[in-house]
């Protein structure tokens, strides 16, 4: 039985349950798949990843504090987080995956880093 690449249609040779021709034709073939959609969904994923690198910058210990003009200053954009914690005492932190900030007085924020 002849099987056909599925990213180039080329005759497949080898094992009975291979896909591709090739690793170029397997890459290619996930990267169209796996590619962000839009270009609305790749920008979200931009500017999550930014502010993931700027508190994974600020807050190399896994616990400190910074100002909101030191955050705004590196291109932090507030809008942007994955998910919300409440805590029992009423905090709330915003997180960017394992990195989060809580807001405290006089334009600071504590940077912390959830241990995974």
């Amino acid at each position: 039985m002849n099987k056909a690449c599925l990213e180039c249609g080329e005759k497949i040779v080898g094992r009975e349950d291979k896909k591709f021709c090739s690793d170029g034709c397997r890459n290619a073939y996930n990267n169209k798949i796996n590619k962000d959609s839009t270009n609305f969904m790749r920008n979200i994923n931009n500017k999550l990843r930014k502010n993931y690198r700027i508190l994974g910058e600020l807050n190399p210990e896994g616990k400190s504090k910074a100002t909101r003009a030191k955050l705004l200053s590196k291109g932090f954009d507030f809008e942007f987080f994955t998910n919300v914690l409440q805590t029992k005492t009423g905090n709330t932190y915003y997180f960017l995956y394992d990195q989060g900030y809580m807001v405290l007085d006089n334009d600071y924020y504590m940077l912390v880093k959830k241990d995974i």
